[in-house]
């Protein structure tokens, strides 16, 4: 047997999987370079856009020949083909092909390059992940320039670890509907590529941005994958295969315990009921919240729809998309957050390069200083609330004239499409992402004009302990049990209870169970994650009382410093519960 090579990426689908590796080669099609003779290039450019016709067909039957199975990736796959028609795209490929008399393989590259590198400078990852299709489009369309096979049917052994170097949609699609698979590993990809974003929706361990990992795995090694540690271990030894598979079988039986609770409260053992609801973005991922307990939807991402455009999306866009989902959702709260963009981010327009995007013009501030993209979500959304129990927050609030001008400017909506007679949904309430200090500090007033809070702990930790949590070297200063963040989290809860007005949490602290009773203890009552987080937040509920969660914080809270805290925190955690069922 060969020896144990383990290799760490970044976890993001959690599960553990043990299985042997199906390499999919997908290496890249070698571009021809050729120069043509100025006649020449009237029939390259010809050629160019039957090649764009044929990919466009190709994936057109792709959602067709997934079907239901396909549900995923339709908008991914969607995005694809308008991308291939993005107006910008064909132009400049064109132009190259006759100006620099290049064929068309060249001219999709060139252009291609150039897209990925503007990619390559945004500042928020879910976008600059985003690079990718763009290279899969032109690899696409370089192998039909070139009369190579697209699309194969993949055959992948039951329960195997699927290694790439990295996965287009197409293929995710294919291999999804191809049968069971035990995992995903690339070497490429973060937390929201598509690999990412596919697993967590199929409930697949996953681990990405391994590197170069997958160029030495070769089919049938035995691969043991963790996903919720980013941890790979090719060829690992009987002993470590076993601490694995008792993992798997843990993991199973906890996860169809948690099924057959699913539709029991999140009830402390002192009577203190909590809500549970749901992180998402795509309308895909409901279907898996629900089976895991979800009461409603704490946060709906709206950002997937400026993706793979040049233009922004129309209002009859948005309003389909939120349609979709709270019909979806029945009598379920469904919490829409606006637009969460910075400048550099939004389709359609050209932006100077902002020295500090995430503290630049961003989120509610980017859509005060831009009204009418602002007003085209905010009549859709208000269309919308027609087709179910419908809530709206604003994301990156710190003032009150800002909550006061967003306000106006839905009211403003609204008065529009009553004059039109377009049917609207009855007043529903308006709330506020807390992310900052500053909202943090003034919380007493914002409550006084904001119908509810959700606390956006990622960022609010990340702005109060002036750290980039993106940078490795001060990344391990981001400490949600700091001393600094809990009083923040005390104030902005109080705050919420004194004027009656409901506080819930979106961010990554509120789906880490060993934070649960930090949290209870704190007063929050309503928690929103990720499906396969739910049922772990459920059980620590379910064992403890709000009295005793009081307790731990107040001795906890005596300590100074995070590590402290965090030790005191981590050995009650131990004391009450399985610790391994927690991570």
């Amino acid at each position: 047997m060969s020896a144990t090579v383990s290799f760490q990426g970044i976890g993001a689908s959690p599960g553990v999987a043990v299985g042997h590796a199906y390499v999919l080669d997908a290496k890249r099609v070698r571009t021809p370079k050729i120069k043509l003779n100025k006649p020449e290039t009237e029939a390259e450019v010809l050629r160019f856009k039957t090649a764009i016709d044929l990919s466009d067909r190709q994936l057109e039957e792709l959602k067709k020949k997934l079907g239901d199975d396909g549900e995923e990736h339709g908008l991914i796959l969607e995005a694809h083909r308008m991308m291939l028609h993005d107006p910008m795209f064909i132009v400049e490929v064109s132009r190259l092909i006759k100006e620099d008399t290049i064929n068309a393989e060249w001219a999709v590259r060139r252009v291609c390059k150039r897209l990925r590198h503007q990619f390559d400078n945004l500042e928020d990852e879910y976008f600059r992940e985003r690079k990718s299709d763009i290279e899969f489009v032109a690899d696409r369309l370089v192998r039909n320039l070139m009369g190579e096979v697209v699309d194969q049917e993949l055959e992948v052994p039951p329960h195997a670890i699927v290694c790439a170097h990295d996965i287009s949609p197409a293929d995710a699609a294919m291999l999804v509907r191809s049968g069971s698979i035990g995992a995903f590993v690339t070497d490429l990809g973060g937390q929201t590529s598509h690999t990412a974003i596919v697993a967590r929706a199929r409930e697949v361990p996953a681990v990405v941005g391994l590197g170069k990992a997958c160029e030495s795995i070769r089919s049938g090694d035995m691969v043991a994958v963790d996903g919720r540690r980013g941890l790979v271990l090719v060829n690992p030894t009987e002993e470590q295969l076993s601490l694995f598979r008792e993992t798997m079988r843990r993991q199973l039986q906890s996860e169809q315990a948690a099924l057959q609770t699913a539709e029991l409260p999140a009830v402390t053992l002192d009577g203190v009921r909590v809500r549970l609801n749901g992180n998402m973005e795509f309308p895909e991922e409901i279907p898996s919240l629900l089976a895991h307990g979800a009461e409603g939807i704490g946060l709906y991402r709206t950002e997937f729809l400026f993706l793979n455009r040049s233009h922004p999306p129309t209002e009859e866009e948005h309003f389909e998309s939120y349609k979709q989902v709270l019909q979806a959702m029945g009598s379920r709260p469904v919490t829409i957050r606006t637009l969460d963009l910075g400048g550099d981010k939004v389709p359609g327009k050209k932006h100077d390069k902002e020295i500090n995007p995430a503290m630049g013009l961003r989120a509610i501030r980017y859509c005060l200083s831009h009204r009418e993209l602002f007003r085209v979500q905010l009549r859709a959304l208000l269309r919308a609330s027609a087709f179910g129990n419908i809530r709206v927050m604003f994301p990156l609030v710190s003032s009150i004239s800002e909550l006061r001008e967003a306000r106006s400017e839905l009211e403003a909506c609204r008065s529009e499409l009553s004059r039109q007679g377009v049917p609207v949904g009855k007043r529903f309430p308006i709330g506020i992402m807390v992310e900052t200090p500053s909202a943090a500090w003034i919380a007493d007033r914002l409550a006084l004009e904001a119908d509810f809070f959700s606390i956006g702990t990622n960022d609010l930790i990340q702005y109060s302990l002036a750290i980039d949590r993106q940078n490795r070297d001060v990344a391990y200063l981001y400490r949600p049990l700091h001393l600094a963040i809990l009083r923040s989290l005390e104030n902005i809860i109080r705050a919420g209870r004194n004027a009656n007005i409901p506080v819930a949490m979106c961010g990554e602290m509120a789906g880490d169970a060993a934070l649960t009773i930090v949290l209870l203890a704190l007063g929050l009552e309503e928690f929103s994650m990720t499906a396969g987080q739910i049922p772990m937040v459920k059980n620590v509920i379910r064992q403890m009382t709000k009295e005793d969660a009081v307790t731990i914080l107040e001795q906890a809270m005596k300590f100074s410093s995070a590590e402290e805290i965090e030790r005191f925190i981590k050995a009650e955690v131990d004391r009450r519960f399985n610790a391994g069922d927690l991570v």
